[in-house]
């Protein structure tokens, strides 16, 4: 049957209304977006084996540091590395003193790295276990090496719930002497340091954490550690395991409540507060933003996505 052309006027008229319209996306805070630009995340080689390609995850030239669990090995590490370099990527794999045997093995380890995968930046730390298995125990001690005197960025470990490993007693005596010791270190080469931290909940205690590095002459930037999108139970395992601090009552708060309990956590809050600090203060040695990806890659790249860091690819 023919359509009189009023007929087909009035259904063109009608149709923007019968057409379902799908909500516009949220634009990105700004401000959020600005601190989340230039993000690192943290992976290991038995969680990097599962993402098939990190172009479509990552932006261009993201820093991915490799992290170096004990028993984890050294082949396995250089592997990782060379793919993600291959794909692009800063690399900044973990030198953990204590699990390194010797001078020899650190500077295996090195040119390894450095033949490989052209890496020039490392993150040094004590490790996580408490007794040395060789001839390390501190990031001071691979520092004095003088093994890493042609790499462009050292960056360090930084505590702002303290560390009770290195301070027993729950002051910071021992942690702020290693500070002004890594201060001097990098005041007198020319690499580029940072203070890459934990991961912590609450942005308050992390905020005068950096301030009081700051009057005591410490001007270290600082990479603040962030967990990402992960289920509660998830991230308590995570939190207790690392030793996280007094923000852990923020997940304890988090999972008394009922109606957050079964709700994945996201770093909204944490982030959101550091991102308006950063820029109402722009001096602050707050510098960027660290992830660690504890309920998955895939899930942290896209919340940095939806949040205003670069966009994450579609898959092919």
């Amino acid at each position: 049957m023919t359509q009189t052309p009023r007929l087909m006027e009035a259904m063109m008229a009608l149709l923007p209304f019968l057409k379902r319209k799908e909500p516009d996306a949220p634009g990105a805070d700004p401000v959020i977006a600005a601190f989340l630009r230039d993000y690192s995340i943290e992976v290991m080689p038995r969680t990097a084996e599962k993402i098939a390609d990190f172009r479509d995850l990552l932006p261009a030239g993201t820093r991915v540091y490799i992290a170096h669990i004990d028993g984890t090995p050294i082949d396995d590490m250089v592997a990782t590395a060379r793919r993600l370099a291959q794909d692009g990527f800063q690399i900044m794999p973990h030198f953990p003193a204590r699990i390194i045997k010797d001078r020899a093995t650190l500077a295996d380890w090195i040119a390894r790295y450095q033949g490989e995968a052209g890496v020039n930046q490392a993150l040094l730390l004590a490790g996580g276990i408490a007794q040395p298995q060789g001839d390390f125990h501190s990031s001071m001690q691979l520092m004095e090496s003088g093994l890493f005197s042609d790499f462009k960025h050292l960056h360090v470990a930084g505590h702002p719930e303290g560390n009770r490993d290195i301070d027993p007693d729950g002051s910071d005596t021992q942690v702020m002497a290693a500070l002004r010791w890594k201060q001097r270190f990098s005041e007198t080469t020319g690499a580029q340091m940072a203070l890459t931290t934990q991961f912590a909940f609450e942005a308050d205690p992390i905020i005068a954490w950096a301030d009081a590095l700051r009057d005591a002459g410490i001007t270290i930037p600082i990479h603040i550690g962030v967990a990402g999108p992960a289920k509660l139970q998830t991230l308590i395992k995570f939190a207790m395991a690392c030793g996280v601090g007094p923000s852990l009552r923020v997940l304890q708060k988090r999972a008394m409540d009922v109606t957050k309990l079964l709700l994945p956590y996201e770093p909204t809050e944490v982030v959101t507060a550091l991102a308006a600090h950063k820029a109402a203060h722009p001096d602050s040695l707050i510098a960027r933003a660290h992830f660690f990806p504890l309920g998955g890659i895939t899930a942290n790249a896209q919340w940095a996505a939806d949040h205003g860091a670069a966009p994450v690819k579609d898959h092919a």
